[in-house]
């Protein structure tokens, strides 16, 4: 294996380590020729369109590339500017990103968008000023900046945060580490080129320096990589161990129309967990299992099987209730099966329809 860079190994002996001099140019020649082609990814030599780039970042929170590339054509079909998607109804934009989980960003992303259309429709050129608007914290407006502005700002994302945390095997761990991380990326970003850098350490990270098998030999950086050479780069970057993630319970109510097979749905209030989207009726979750009452009289049966999802913060076991019911005025709105997956049903109550049977 190739040594490492000598200016580089004394960097990794010092506080505040320095960059490498050919880190950054051999990282953006082999970018150059192993790009990605995204959606929302402009072509060599063009210029990248921020609505575009602002979306796709939100949309990747927390999101893989390969769940976000067909969603994302769809929803600018949907919404093809930032002024479409302000005036656009909340409801329409849930509907939208249904699927996509962590559905504060819907909301974000509607807020943020009616801000920029209030002001004009151009986005702010900085990344202090993006920062300012709903749903954009310190990575995504890094990125936006460097990629649609071409701002020298370090976009530090978790592929960022693995490659250099292993090329100076960084003994601090996530998410103590990150603005160490931070800073050693902004230590690497070239003035010319701040959104290929960014988005060549992005590619860098799905392809090579992959999180459990990181493909050291095929790495164009790895000369001044220290894990790559005391050969133990899969071990960064170092984690805190997490909480045990709690479980809670519930019970959901499906109630499905004998005469057509519609589902009755309501909407949840506006904040909150789901905020704003579509469920099954039931009642609250808690750490505790406990009968819950319907939300009318019927012949309800429990399914044998409970459905489980797992939140960021939790895991939730919900008892499924069915009914068959016959039609009146019921507190909610009742749905064709064909429409439900178009009005914005979060993931968890999707699971709860199909185990009922009603999708």
């Amino acid at each position: 294996m190739a040594p490492v860079d000598s200016e580089f190994t004394l960097a990794l002996q010092v506080p505040e380590p320095r960059p490498a001099p050919g880190f950054t140019p051999a990282l953006l020649a082999w970018y150059d020729r192993h790009r990605r082609r995204l959606p929302w990814r402009a072509e060599a030599g063009e210029v990248a369109d921020p609505y575009r780039v602002w979306l796709s970042e939100i949309m990747l929170q927390q999101t893989t590339v390969a769940t976000v590339g067909e969603r994302f054509v769809r929803f600018l079909a949907r919404f093809p500017t930032v002024q479409a998607l302000a005036a656009a109804p909340l409801e329409a934009v849930l509907a939208e990103w249904a699927g996509l989980g962590y559905y504060a960003r819907a909301r974000n992303l509607h807020a943020c968008a009616r801000e920029v259309a209030a002001k004009g429709g151009r986005f702010p050129d900085t990344a202090e000023g993006l920062a300012k608007l709903p749903g954009i914290g310190d990575y995504t407006a890094g990125a936006i900046a460097a990629i649609a502005f071409g701002r020298p700002v370090a976009a530090v994302d978790g592929n960022a945060e693995r490659v250099l945390a292993r090329c100076h095997r960084l003994e601090e761990p996530l998410p103590k580490a990150k603005p160490t991380l931070r800073r050693l990326t902004q230590d690497l970003v070239p003035a010319d080129r701040p959104g290929d850098f960014a988005q060549s350490l992005m590619d860098l990270g799905s392809s090579v320096c992959l999180p459990r098998a990181p493909l050291c030999g095929r790495c164009p950086v790895a000369r001044w990589c220290g894990g790559a050479a005391a050969g133990d780069a899969q071990r960064y970057p170092l984690k805190a161990e997490k909480a045990e993630r709690p479980t809670r319970f519930g019970t959901a109510f499906v109630a499905i129309r004998a005469r057509d097979g519609a589902v009755l749905l309501r909407r949840r209030p506006p904040k909150g967990l789901l905020g704003g989207m579509m469920e099954v009726p039931g009642g609250d979750w808690a750490e505790i299992e406990a009968l819950a009452k319907p939300p009318f009289a019927a012949d309800w049966r429990r399914l044998n099987q409970p459905v489980e999802h797992t939140f960021t913060h939790f895991h939730l076991v919900l008892a499924v209730e069915v009914a068959k019911v016959g039609d009146f005025a019921a507190a909610g709105e009742w749905h064709q099966r064909a429409h439900i997956a178009h009005v914005g049903v979060p993931t968890v109550f999707m699971k709860v329809l199909r185990a009922a049977g009603a999708v």
